[in-house]
Protein backbone atom coordinates (compact mmCIF):
# COMPACT_ATOMS: atom_id res chain seq x y z
CA UNK A 1 0.00 0.00 0.00
CA UNK A 2 1.08 3.68 -0.97
CA UNK A 3 1.14 6.48 1.17
CA UNK A 4 2.95 9.75 1.33
CA UNK A 5 6.41 10.32 2.81
CA UNK A 6 7.68 13.65 4.41
CA UNK A 7 11.91 13.77 3.68
CA UNK A 8 13.21 16.46 6.04
CA UNK A 9 15.90 19.25 4.42
CA UNK A 10 17.55 22.24 4.72
CA UNK A 11 15.76 24.42 2.68
CA UNK A 12 14.35 27.31 4.41
CA UNK A 13 13.19 30.51 2.11
CA UNK A 14 11.45 30.03 -1.02
CA UNK A 15 12.97 32.87 -3.26
CA UNK A 16 16.15 30.29 -4.10
CA UNK A 17 14.06 27.32 -3.60
CA UNK A 18 11.75 28.95 -6.61
CA UNK A 19 15.29 29.53 -8.34
CA UNK A 20 16.48 26.05 -7.85
CA UNK A 21 13.36 24.55 -9.20
CA UNK A 22 13.77 27.17 -12.33
CA UNK A 23 17.62 26.42 -13.05
CA UNK A 24 16.56 22.63 -12.79
CA UNK A 25 14.06 22.70 -15.62
CA UNK A 26 11.45 21.69 -12.97
CA UNK A 27 8.17 24.34 -13.44
CA UNK A 28 6.49 24.85 -10.21
CA UNK A 29 2.32 24.73 -10.47
CA UNK A 30 0.98 27.64 -9.19
CA UNK A 31 -1.93 26.69 -8.97
CA UNK A 32 -2.11 23.36 -7.92
CA UNK A 33 -1.67 23.16 -3.31
CA UNK A 34 -1.15 19.31 -3.06
CA UNK A 35 0.09 16.40 -4.16
CA UNK A 36 -1.37 13.23 -5.75
CA UNK A 37 -0.74 9.98 -4.80
CA UNK A 38 -2.24 6.15 -4.15
CA UNK A 39 -5.98 6.03 -5.33
CA UNK A 40 -6.31 9.47 -5.58
CA UNK A 41 -5.72 10.78 -2.30
CA UNK A 42 -4.15 14.53 -1.51
CA UNK A 43 -1.92 15.91 0.29
CA UNK A 44 -1.67 19.81 1.06
CA UNK A 45 1.60 21.23 -0.15
CA UNK A 46 3.22 25.04 0.04
CA UNK A 47 5.00 24.28 -3.75
CA UNK A 48 3.52 22.08 -6.38
CA UNK A 49 5.72 20.66 -9.06
CA UNK A 50 5.26 17.90 -11.74
CA UNK A 51 8.00 15.47 -12.50
CA UNK A 52 8.69 13.61 -15.73
CA UNK A 53 7.16 10.52 -15.61
CA UNK A 54 4.01 11.96 -13.94
CA UNK A 55 5.26 12.25 -10.39
CA UNK A 56 4.45 14.97 -8.38
CA UNK A 57 6.45 16.43 -5.55
CA UNK A 58 5.77 19.00 -3.18
CA UNK A 59 7.46 21.08 -0.55
CA UNK A 60 5.38 21.65 2.45
CA UNK A 61 6.56 24.53 5.11
CA UNK A 62 7.16 22.59 8.75
CA UNK A 63 6.43 25.06 11.61
CA UNK A 64 8.73 23.08 13.89
CA UNK A 65 12.14 23.16 11.84
CA UNK A 66 11.34 26.33 9.64
CA UNK A 67 12.07 24.52 6.64
CA UNK A 68 10.65 23.05 3.88
CA UNK A 69 10.22 19.34 3.87
CA UNK A 70 9.96 17.61 0.14
CA UNK A 71 6.47 15.56 0.39
CA UNK A 72 5.96 12.91 -2.50
CA UNK A 73 4.40 9.28 -2.82
CA UNK A 74 7.86 7.26 -3.23
CA UNK A 75 5.88 4.45 -4.12
CA UNK A 76 5.14 6.32 -7.27
CA UNK A 77 7.82 7.62 -7.82
CA UNK A 78 8.62 7.11 -12.06
CA UNK A 79 11.09 9.54 -12.49
CA UNK A 80 14.64 8.86 -13.87
CA UNK A 81 16.13 9.24 -10.53
CA UNK A 82 16.04 8.43 -7.47
CA UNK A 83 14.49 10.93 -4.90
CA UNK A 84 17.73 10.90 -2.83
CA UNK A 85 19.62 12.20 -5.89
CA UNK A 86 16.68 14.73 -6.86
CA UNK A 87 17.39 16.69 -3.37
CA UNK A 88 20.79 16.48 -3.59
CA UNK A 89 20.60 18.67 -7.13
CA UNK A 90 17.96 21.16 -5.62
CA UNK A 91 19.44 21.38 -2.64
CA UNK A 92 22.96 21.94 -4.47
CA UNK A 93 21.13 24.67 -6.78
CA UNK A 94 19.37 26.47 -3.37
CA UNK A 95 22.87 26.44 -1.68
CA UNK A 96 24.32 28.02 -5.11
CA UNK A 97 21.49 30.59 -5.44
CA UNK A 98 21.82 31.67 -1.65
CA UNK A 99 25.75 32.06 -1.71
CA UNK A 100 25.44 34.52 -5.24
CA UNK A 101 22.65 36.30 -3.45
CA UNK A 102 24.48 37.20 -0.35
CA UNK A 103 27.91 37.77 -2.31
CA UNK A 104 26.52 40.48 -4.69
CA UNK A 105 24.60 42.17 -1.52
CA UNK A 106 28.01 42.23 0.12
CA UNK A 107 29.66 43.45 -3.21
CA UNK A 108 31.77 40.52 -4.79
CA UNK A 109 31.80 39.50 -8.26
CA UNK A 110 32.08 36.21 -9.85
CA UNK A 111 35.92 36.01 -11.21
CA UNK A 112 35.38 31.76 -12.23
CA UNK A 113 32.62 29.22 -11.87
CA UNK A 114 33.25 25.52 -12.94
CA UNK A 115 31.89 22.76 -12.34
CA UNK A 116 33.92 19.55 -11.48
CA UNK A 117 33.95 16.44 -12.55
CA UNK A 118 32.37 15.36 -9.01
CA UNK A 119 29.46 17.35 -9.94
CA UNK A 120 30.36 20.15 -6.90
CA UNK A 121 30.74 23.51 -8.34
CA UNK A 122 33.57 25.76 -7.54
CA UNK A 123 33.12 29.71 -7.75
CA UNK A 124 35.94 32.59 -7.46
CA UNK A 125 35.08 35.41 -6.27
CA UNK A 126 36.50 38.96 -5.90
CA UNK A 127 35.51 42.31 -4.19
CA UNK A 128 37.04 45.90 -4.52
CA UNK A 129 37.83 48.02 -1.77
CA UNK A 130 37.27 51.72 -2.89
Amino acid sequence: MSHFSTIKTQLKKAEPLFKALNILGYEIDQEEKFVKGYKGKFTAVDISINLPGDTKVGFKWDHNSNTYELVTDLDLWKFEIPVERFISKVTQMYAYQTIISKTKEDGYQIVEEKNTNDGAIELVLTKWDN
